[in-house]
């Protein structure tokens, strides 16, 4: 089934580049990436290894939705698959993804997401109302399951990690460009739901998200700016909730967002007059969102582009190298050495500590993980757990065997 994965990027040529690095070691046998991303971005994926086996579409305006209607306009797989730049996913993704389309009812898919540790999710099942209320469901651990949503209810699919049969959605126009941040796949998932699509959730098929730092919000995740959020609530309430409660929902969503400032100036990210600047932003954009056109969105138009079949990996051997710290710089020699003859590398590295484990995807093509060798991976394990070096090894290789394809 071909896909085709698309990338929005905005000042991020660096982790783009990572992302599309990570892109090139999955293991499934026909997709293209499309990378739509300002002049920095494109001129980084363009000078890259990579570069020629992308489609690269210049894109500079600060809008998430019309960007990833470009990339859906030229999108000649059947599947359109996204993924943020600051995120990677596991080689596994797309395999896993896309396997729910196998049946003609499904028309959209979501996967889990980890967070910036790489053990915690930081995404896993949701539903999404008229309300904008999130509710975590509670899934099987691996398998993918598609769902009827209640009335006035979606299921919920994660920008970040999210894919549609490309008929469905150009059909319905895309993503609606009045979300130029934040809410944009929740406004596709009220739409698709009113329509009786059927959506997947795939809790195998799985992206690590790096958080980077954008205009609205640092890399710590401290928010910068709530205009934007402040207009897409205005928007999305606009189009799904019932006029009768929107005073009251929208109170609601001042004083969760007043919370979370408070919380963070509490902790030393934010100062009070930092509070007061963002929460009179909020409100500003929710002022310039109510009067943003909620109009019918035209279809998006056939691709007239030629598939660009990716350089994937979809035979690569998956190993890990494991050692201890001290041998790290060796061990990081093995690890390139195996990423540039074609291998998926997990590099392992313990030290004898109870430290906790965290996983990232390194620039230079490999995985890294990287802990105390007695210390938690899965966070609700012991604090404290005895092993010998070559068990430790096993039990992690267990643990990640279904994702990194082991």
């Amino acid at each position: 089934m071909p896909v085709s994965v698309i990338v929005v990027s905005r000042d991020r040529p660096k982790a783009l580049v990572r992302c599309v690095t990570a892109l090139g070691q999955l293991r499934y046998p026909c997709f293209e990436v499309i990378v739509v991303a300002d002049q920095n971005g494109v001129a980084a994926i363009e000078s890259s290894a990579l570069g020629a086996a992308i489609k690269c579409i210049p894109f500079d305006e600060a809008n998430i939705s019309a960007a990833r209607n470009t990339g859906i306009l030229h999108a000649a797989g059947e599947i359109v698959a996204f993924i943020d730049d600051d995120a990677v996913p596991e080689p596994s993704w797309l395999t896993y993804l896309t396997e729910p389309f196998r049946y003609r009812d499904v028309g959209a898919a979501g996967g889990y997401v980890r967070a910036r540790n790489g053990i915690s999710y930081q995404w896993k099942a949701r539903t999404i109302d008229a309300e904008g209320v999130e509710t975590s469901l509670n899934l099987s651990a691996d398998q993918p399951v598609v769902l009827t949503p209640k009335p006035a209810t979606a299921i919920k699919t994660q920008g970040t990690n999210m894919a549609f049969r490309r008929p469905v959605l150009a059909k319905m126009g895309g993503f609606d460009p009045a979300f130029r941040y934040f809410h944009d796949d929740a406004d596709v998932n009220m739409r698709l739901a009113k329509q009786g699509v059927l959506t997947a959730l795939v809790p195998l098929a799985e992206v690590h998200h790096g958080y980077k730092a954008n205009e609205s919000r640092r890399r710590n995740r401290v928010p910068r700016d709530l205009f934007q959020i402040g207009a897409s609530w205005a928007v999305y309430l606009g189009k799904h909730c019932d006029t009768a409660k929107r005073a009251q929902v929208w109170a609601r969503v001042q004083n969760n967002e007043r919370n979370r400032l408070l919380r963070h100036m509490v902790t030393g990210g934010l100062e009070p007059r930092d509070v007061s600047a963002m929460m009179r932003g909020l409100r500003q954009g929710y002022s310039e969102g109510l009067s943003r056109k909620l109009a019918d969105l035209a279809p998006i138009a056939d691709c007239e582009d030629t598939f660009r079949r990716f350089v994937g990996n979809e035979t690569a051997k998956s190993e890990v190298i494991s050692g201890r710290v001290w041998s790290a710089n060796s061990l990081r020699t093995r690890a390139i050495a195996k990423v540039k003859s074609g291998h998926i590398v997990t590099l392992l590295m313990m030290s004898p500590t109870t430290l906790f484990h965290r996983i990232w995807f390194h620039d230079d093509g490999y995985w890294v993980q990287r802990g105390g060798l007695f210390g938690r991976s899965e966070r609700d394990s012991p604090l404290f757990r005895f092993y010998r070096f070559s068990h430790r090894v096993r039990v992690e290789c267990v643990r990640i065997h279904r994702q990194r394809l082991l």
